[in-house]
């Protein structure tokens, strides 16, 4: 069997570090792996105004940012499909039958469903099309007959209920779907890299974020105000490093070589933890440190984003011809989908032939 990975994002803004680390890093790497048959990256529009229906221009002017950001990054249009969900038909119609696979109260117990819901204060107003995000998501994977997911642990009650829905469509009408497994980050700080204010979650909506396409001095500057620990207030002080923001970085980001060209008097992170631990370290010293490491990353980034910047019809076309591949995909699983369940009516010879002897005997 063909190995397959279906991946995506939200053009709700900007991509940032967050996002670098925690997916397009690894999208990278197992682009360029050879192991996988077909990669599918979609830009996950339709799903982006479910919380989004009173603003669709915002949603507009960032399906180009997160196509920027994608191959600033290093994705490939020649080894990846990269496409936007709303210009695939077939979507919403696999969403519509499975819809009938899946229970209210089973919606209602999936926890990142749950937790998105308190997270928007939609308690007392559920947008449908919100609500239902877990069968549509289940349609955006199995359309493209997915077997890789690469998503962060928050997610994996999303895929566990896309697994459901799988089963159940197989064992009711017949094998003609794939059931994808979860690939996490191997890094597990990657999983959920938290904003530079200490907040849990790096959030574009709130502005805690370090993008991608940011210049150098906003970076130094946000960096340079990064939460560490607020009793570490003079030099001697121990600090600790247990919900400090720029340690939890440099867990996501540093290896022993940044040691080497920025900051030789120490030969790893866990030197410089003990020592901060111990007293007689500043948080400049470390959040420079930091600093060094992330401009290391992200000018390559930012220089290719410039030059991209200055074709943008052609990263349009990029979409387009992505999004046409993708359809030609989508329309084979949705064929195989109808035909399990017996609604092809007008490619079913049999069906056709069976009418026409109980009508004429």
């Amino acid at each position: 069997m063909a190995k397959i990975i279906l991946t995506g994002d939200r053009p709700t803004g900007r991509l940032h570090i967050g996002h670098y680390v925690g997916s397009l890093r690894e999208r990278v790497k197992l682009q360029n792996s050879g192991t996988y048959d077909k990669i599918f990256i979609m830009i996950a529009d339709a799903q982006a105004l479910t919380d989004n229906a009173d603003n669709p221009e915002k949603i507009r002017q960032n399906i180009i940012e997160v196509a920027l950001d994608y191959l600033a990054c290093g994705l490939d249009p020649e080894k990846s499909t990269i496409f936007i969900q709303s210009q695939i038909p077939q979507l919403p119609e696999l969403c519509a039958y499975y819809m009938n696979l899946v229970t209210v109260s089973r919606l209602q117990r999936n926890p990142t469903v749950k937790a998105e819901i308190q997270s928007r204060n939609f308690e007392t107003s559920i947008p449908v099309g919100f609500f239902t995000y877990p069968i549509s998501q289940a349609a955006d994977i199995t359309a493209f007959q997915a077997t890789t997911v690469p998503v962060g642990e928050d997610q994996m009650p999303m895929l566990e209920q896309t697994r459901e829905i799988v089963r159940k469509f197989n064992s009711t009408y017949g094998k003609a779907l794939t059931e994808p497994d979860i690939l996490l980050p191997s890094n597990e700080v990657c999983q959920r890299l938290p904003g530079i204010d200490g907040k849990a979650k790096m959030s574009k909506s709130i502005g805690n974020c370090i993008y991608l396409s940011e210049t150098a001095d906003e970076i130094k500057k946000k960096v340079m105000n990064m939460y560490t620990d607020p009793d570490h207030i003079r030099l001697s002080d121990p600090g600790k490093i247990a919900g400090n923001t720029v340690f939890t970085y440099l867990d996501a980001f540093c290896t022993a070589e940044h040691f080497k060209r920025y900051l030789p008097d120490y030969n790893n992170l866990d030197e410089l933890k003990a020592h901060y631990q111990r007293g007689g370290l500043g948080d400049v010293k470390v959040k420079k440190f930091l600093y060094a490491i992330l401009m290391e990353y992200l000018e390559p980034i930012k220089k290719r984003r410039t030059e991209l910047e200055k074709n943008i019809p052609a990263i349009y076309k990029m979409l387009q011809d992505g999004s046409q591949r993708a359809r030609a995909v989508a329309a084979q699983t949705l064929k195989a989908v109808k035909s399990a369940m017996k609604i092809n009516y007008f490619d079913d010879d049999e069906l056709i032939k069976e009418q026409v002897k109980r009508f004429q005997g």
